[in-house]
């Protein structure tokens, strides 16, 4: 991937093709719940079902970024509140063993993503 900007482009047109491919496949997994794993916590799974389905609808629709939250461009962190909760949702690239990083995490051959869920309190 290349040097990591100061300031993040303005649009998708302006990140470098890494930085986009990592972004385009995070939305993708966010939003679809395809394209990689997706976890929950105990925390989250201890919730009520109705605030459960709140959360998920929440975290396919958040779209909240900005350079505090998301300082690479890659889409793959937020927070927010559920119904008195904060809840965290964070996306990380493994190798596809699950053991380690990925080697290449804008190459969706030698990348698994997980989308984890959980309540900030228990980060």
């Amino acid at each position: 991937m290349t040097e990591t900007p100061d300031r993040l482009p303005e649009t998708d047109d302006q990140l470098d093709p890494d930085t986009l491919a990592i972004r385009t496949a995070n939305d993708q997994l966010r939003t679809s719940f395809s394209g990689g794993r997706v976890m929950m916590t105990q925390g989250v799974n201890a919730l009520a079902d109705a605030t459960i389905a709140k959360v998920l609808r929440a975290v396919r629709e958040f779209d909240d970024f900005s350079e505090d939250n998301d300082p690479y461009g890659t889409h793959e962190f937020g927070m927010l509140d559920i119904d008195g909760e904060r809840v965290m949702f964070k996306i990380d690239a493994y190798d596809q063993n699950l053991e380690y990083g990925s080697p290449n995490p804008a190459d969706p051959s030698v990348t698994i993503r997980v989308l984890t869920i959980l309540l900030a309190s228990e980060y």
